[in-house]
């Protein structure tokens, strides 16, 4: 399974088993449309024995290539490795989607339970001396095999997998890499637990109306609707999920509850308890300076950089000290409007992170005339997604039929049915955009199965988008916001990715591909989210039926560079502060805190301004793939920037540009390098003016 944009052990064990389950739906072919998960019939006490079933299958089919009397070739060897493992990737699949969107307390435990058996068999395939060595005897003859482009591709990229993952070792330094990464797994899993905890645990329950002050009618029945659930009923709650946490900073008019609400949410992971994130997160840091030099780096983040588009920490450092000034300074000037503001309201404070937030939306107004609240019915989240789709349907020829005789894991999902022009099955899409305490924060694109090609058959994919955004109330559907709007679309390319690869290996398949290109399909979706074309054909009021009116449109287009100092800076500091964790030397254990300080006085941050992810929830390093790789969305943004300008030249629906780009970046996968991807899509290198541009700071 791959979990694009965040979307995330002590040893317990659990023992379960099927007795009185009845029979195992991981033991036979699945009779649901498109083969798609079965979650009527899967319950969590068929996760571990199918789990462990699997392992052992694939350990069998690994043992089978290593015994092949016959020379290694690319079919019995390359080929044969790529496609095992199938029964164990269906169950995993599974198994880790739930752990991020439905997880629980027995979850929770199997997790821990079955992290360092799942790192020591990836160990066991990686480690192998007898895999590697038929490996590296296709590898050292490619140039006489007569391999097509893509077969080269696979071969390379299973080579550097192995390579990088220690299968040059000798016996003993094989054996500190396998506890090396058993304690990493287990670590990375608690790490993402605490911050789910973290974000349940806490609630501001307010009894008081006059401490509703300045907060919209539609925030304050949805408060309302929450404290009910967590039985205040009569009250209202106010919650660290996003959705409840942004309008209150926003629109609050009472700055002692707007202090309390940030405090608990920057302090996530950092309160010196059970929860506290603070002394995994640096044994973690420590555990992966180990691991670089034990590979033969001199740092984790060489290590983790090698194999992408930067290639190098210096060129990641070199692209942040280029955007950090001048997001700074507009930054700065931000500040100085909202000081300005408090002036102005004859209040004496100095303004501070709680502030800015609430300050921003009142300049926003000020300015631009425009309430964002104001903007929510005309946003209705099914109207969105149907505007998402109909982009794709113009840009792609794509058609979306939902589907409610797909098996579903939880009422708030959503299936469709995915077909081309030709009436073509491209893939199965699950919609879970509501938060719930048992799924983690943020949003993100997974699958449940991936693309590939085997036996002259076409696989198609089954992809997930996952999201936090503000649910349906009593009296009114779910009203989003713009940047939940941009969320959407943002991790609707995502799942474009995934639909739309036409890859024959799963190592290449969909977003494969490295971690500062994967942002690419996403983040050039965000581009279409507000065009006016786009806008008047999916914003239409929920009650009236409405489309938004031109001047509404105009306004947002006018506000788009505002707070993009602020935006910017938050980002930024967040991408130095992963680098400088992994650019570490030593693993002498750092103290978290100081740590982070020092990291954040050496680019200057400004006290007004919180990095975006502090080091106790940052879970895109500490328990998601992005460690040493937080740059990347900036990185990819220089990439959407320049492409997009292209589709602004050419009509944003143009069919030649659309089609290529869906056949050089969408289809393609990682079969070639992004680069030679990117420069045949657009004819000629990506330049960083755009970005600059599009956030206001040339």
């Amino acid at each position: 399974m791959k979990s694009v944009c965040w979307p995330a052990f002590s040893l317990l064990v659990l023992v379960l088993s099927c007795a009185g389950s009845g029979p195992n739906p991981f033991d036979s072919d699945w009779n649901t449309p498109f083969g798609t998960p079965p979650f009527d019939q899967i319950r969590i006490e068929h996760y571990k024995p199918a789990i462990l079933k699997g392992i052992k299958l694939e350990n069998r089919e690994i043992e089978a290539i290593v015994r092949n009397s016959e020379a290694p070739t690319f079919k019995n060897t390359i080929e044969a490795l790529d496609f095992s493992g199938e029964y164990l990737s269906r169950v995993t699949n599974v198994f880790d989607n739930m752990t991020g969107s439905m997880t629980n307390d027995t979850m929770q435990a199997l997790d821990k339970e079955l992290a360092p058996i799942r790192s020591a068999h990836r160990d066991d395939i990686l480690l192998n001396a007898g895999l590697f060595k038929r490996i590296k005897a296709v590898y050292d003859g490619r140039d006489t095999l007569n391999l097509n482009s893509e077969q080269n591709r696979a071969l390379e990229e299973i080579y550097k997998r192995f390579v990088r993952n220690g299968a040059n070792l000798n016996d003993a330094d094989k054996a500190k890499l396998r506890k090396i990464n058993e304690e990493l797994s287990v670590l990375s899993v608690q790490f993402g637990e605490n911050i789910l905890k973290e974000n349940n645990k806490f609630e501001l329950v307010l009894d008081n109306q006059a401490d509703l002050a300045g907060l919209p009618a539609a925030v304050i029945t949805a408060a309302a609707e929450t404290a009910k659930e967590r039985g205040h009923e009569g009250k209202w709650a106010f919650t660290l999920h996003k959705p409840s946490l942004i309008p209150f900073l926003q629109y609050s008019e009472k700055r002692d509850l707007r202090e309390k609400m940030f405090t608990a949410y920057i302090t996530r992971g950092d309160h010196g308890d059970e929860l506290d994130n603070k002394k995994i997160l640096t044994r973690m840091a420590s555990l992966r300076v180990d691991k670089a030099k034990l590979l033969g780096y001199a740092t984790f983040a060489e290590l983790a950089l090698e194999n992408s588009m930067a290639k190098n920490p210096k060129a990641v450092y070199d692209l942040l000290n280029q955007l950090w000034t001048p997001a700074l300074k507009r930054a700065a000037g931000e500040a100085d409007e909202m000081r300005e503001m408090i002036k102005k309201e004859g209040r004496d404070f100095d303004l501070k992170p709680w502030d800015w937030w609430y300050y921003a939306e009142r300049i926003k107004k000020a300015k631009y005339d425009l309430d964002e609240e104001a903007l929510r019915p005309y946003l209705e989240m099914k109207s969105v997604r149907k505007g998402v789709f109909d982009t794709a349907s113009r840009l792609f020829g794509l058609k979306f039929v939902e589907r409610a005789d797909i098996p579903k894991y939880h009422p708030d999902v959503e299936t469709f049915e995915v077909r081309d022009t030709a009436d073509s099955l491209i893939g199965i899409l699950y919609t879970d955009y509501y938060p719930r305490a048992s799924k983690s924060g943020g949003a993100w694109m997974s699958n449940f199965r991936e693309q590939y090609k085997k036996d002259g058959r076409n696989i198609r994919p089954v992809i997930v988008n996952v999201g936090n955004f503000s649910k349906p109330t009593a009296d009114q559907p779910s009203l989003l916001s713009l940047e939940e709007v941009e969320t959407l679309f943002h991790e609707f390319g995502h799942a474009l990715h995934g639909l739309l690869s036409q890859c024959t290996y799963l190592t290449l398949s969909g977003t494969s591909v490295p971690r500062d290109f994967v942002e690419l399909p996403s983040q050039i979706m965000e581009n279409w989210a507000f065009a006016p074309e786009v806008m008047k054909r999916y914003a239409v009021h929920y009650q009236t039926g409405k489309p938004i009116p031109d001047a509404l449109i105009q306004k947002i287009r006018k506000a788009g560079l505002f707070n993009q100092g602020f935006a910017t800076v938050e980002y930024l500091a967040a991408s130095f502060l992963d680098m400088d964790w992994h650019t570490l030397t030593d693993s002498t254990p750092k103290d978290a805190t100081a740590f982070e300080k020092a990291s954040l006085e050496r680019i200057g941050l400004m006290p007004e301004i919180v990095s975006r992810y502090r080091s106790p929830y940052f879970a895109h390093i500490f328990s998601g793939g992005y460690s040493a790789g937080y740059y990347s969305y900036i990185w990819a943004e220089v990439l959407d920037a320049d492409a997009f300008r292209a589709f602004e030249k050419a009509g944003l629906f143009n069919p030649q540009l659309a089609d290529a780009f869906r056949k050089n970046i969408l289809e393609a996968g990682n079969t070639e390098d992004p680069m030679v991807l990117y420069q045949r899509f657009r004819g000629a290198p990506p330049t960083i003016d755009a970005l600059l541009e599009k956030r206001g700071l040339k």
